[in-house]
């Protein structure tokens, strides 16, 4: 193996992506799987521009027709943190609040508002993703914060400072400046349509982490996918991980049914926990924040994947649900923030059980000390 990909000829880099591409990529019964090394470097060469946009979409969508291994995934995902910006803030524990990428097209995401809200509490927090990216085109973390009035343009290091600062205490940091190679692909993952392996690792890249821990908390739908998360937080450097079932695969799970929930703490087991609602005293007949019946339809984009309502417009609707939260107002949005607030809160030892998490909560947005971190953030 070649510790620096620049050391590789041309003719060495051609011979690794032709290698990577004819094991994966030659159907459902010779296909083989790359070895962590294999993985890694076909990643790096992506990254630094030395695999073309065709050898990148094969081996891409080989991948996840054959479907990733382990080895593959952490490969992967080794690849893109070393091509990533990561700081460390100046507090010794951070909350990693990891949705998808790709946002969210069936309601209203109120979880770009959970780090002021963890903040407030005491557990300092960052949240990160890009403006819009494929499968979904959804409404994200950057476009309701940006809505809401933060900036959402913050360098790492920046974002760094204002986690640690006592007023703020959270803050978000966008993959363009974070990790650019990577965010330099996103009009290839546009072409490639079908989720690759680049929407599952993405999450767990962790910008931003804390002097002595760094937790993980983010979600997943299908039910093979928790010990594919704790496996590669593990890898990635997480001291504790919170695996959501939540609504659209983010971190908040349904306000009306069981959720299932997988962590891991320090050096301990995957462990599993069935969480439900009614227990916090949530009633909702919806589950999740709903889209305003108004909304407006998207733009034309001249294909068959785009959502099928304005992003932007709903990432106000979601800024404006956040905000109403944030100041006391009962309804699915706050509701949404006490749950999932209370499950980060739990599971990383910062209260004793949901419930005594969930009065935290309340208490905390009540009084109106997750709104002043909001409007902290917006001021500075």
């Amino acid at each position: 193996m070649v510790a620096n990909i620049s050391e590789l000829t041309d003719l060495d880099a051609r011979l690794a992506m032709r290698s990577a591409i004819q094991k994966v990529a030659t159907g459902p019964e010779y296909s083989k799987d790359l070895s962590f090394d294999e993985a890694r470097l076909a990643m790096q060469l992506i990254l630094n521009g030395r695999a073309d946009d065709v050898q990148a979409a094969i081996l891409l969508i080989a991948l996840r027709m054959k479907r990733e291994t382990d080895d593959e995934n952490k490969g992967v995902l080794s690849a893109i943190m070393e091509a990533a910006r990561q700081v460390t803030a100046p507090v010794d524990e951070v909350i990693d609040v990891a949705d998808p990428y790709d946002g969210y097209t069936r309601g209203l995401p109120v979880s770009p508002f959970l780090p002021p809200v963890f903040a407030a509490c005491g557990l300092p927090a960052v949240s990160h993703g890009l403006e819009s990216v494929g499968p979904k085109y959804g409404v994200t973390h950057r476009k309701v914060l940006r809505a809401a009035g933060v900036d959402v343009d913050l360098s790492p290091e920046a974002a760094a400072e204002r986690i640690g600062n006592p007023d703020i205490g959270w803050a978000y940091v966008d993959q363009r400046h974070y990790c650019r190679p990577l965010h330099d692909l996103v009009p290839l993952r546009q072409r490639i349509v079908k989720r690759p392996v680049l929407t599952t690792v993405e999450v767990l890249i962790g910008p931003v982490r804390g002097r002595q821990r760094t937790h993980l908390y983010t979600g997943y739908v299908h039910k093979a996918y928790p010990p594919i998360y704790t496996s590669l937080a593990r890898h990635a450097g997480f001291d504790s991980a919170i695996i959501a079932r939540g609504v659209e695969g983010g971190l908040v799970p349904s306000l009306q049914q069981p959720a299932k929930v997988y962590y891991y703490r320090g050096d301990g087991e995957d462990a599993f926990v069935e969480v439900t609602p009614t227990s916090l005293g949530i009633e909702q007949t919806t589950r999740a924040v709903p889209i305003p019946k108004d909304a407006p339809p998207a733009p034309e984009r001249g294909d068959e994947i785009a959502a099928t309502v304005d992003s932007d417009a709903l990432a106000r609707f979601a800024a404006d649900s956040g905000m109403a939260a944030l100041e006391g107002r009962a309804g699915p949005a706050y509701d949404a923030l006490v749950y999932a607030g209370a499950i980060g809160l739990w599971l990383t030892g910062r209260a004793g059980s949901l419930t005594e998490a969930a009065d935290q909560v309340r208490r905390t947005i009540d009084s109106g000390a997750a709104l002043d971190r909001l409007r902290a953030a917006q001021q500075t």
